[in-house]
């Protein structure tokens, strides 16, 4: 196996190791996004300002929801933190594989994030 093929294998390589820890951080996210989800219905029933004479404060239900949407991210925060430094690293390691690659004369097929080509 040449060099160059051995080039363009560890950049498959990263590159799926990549969309994979993107991947990991896309379904935390979904995750959050569906607890909210849950939620949200529960905001709705708080509302009993009118049976006391007097208006609900219209952002209630928004400060309700910024509060659970806090308290949900924060119980992850360490992992999505941990994936989005991962991430980093792996872009930066791609990046300088493809600096090598170009400084060396060799082609690199060049993708761009997420494994799409420009």
């Amino acid at each position: 196996m040449s060099n160059s093929e051995q080039r363009a294998a560890q950049f498959t390589k990263m590159e799926s190791a990549r969309r994979q820890t993107q991947h990991q951080l896309d379904l935390i996210n979904r995750q959050i996004t569906r607890r909210m989800t849950t939620i949200v219905p529960q905001f709705g029933r708080r509302q009993c300002g009118y049976r006391r004479g007097k208006a609900p404060q219209p952002s209630a239900f928004l400060e309700r929801y910024r509060s659970n949407l806090a308290a949900i991210t924060a119980e992850r925060q360490p992992e999505i933190d941990a994936l989005s430094r991962k991430l980093a690293r792996q872009d930066a390691a791609i990046a300088a594989l493809r600096a090598r690659a170009g400084s060396d004369g060799t082609v690199v097929a060049a993708t761009g994030p997420g494994g799409r080509t420009p």
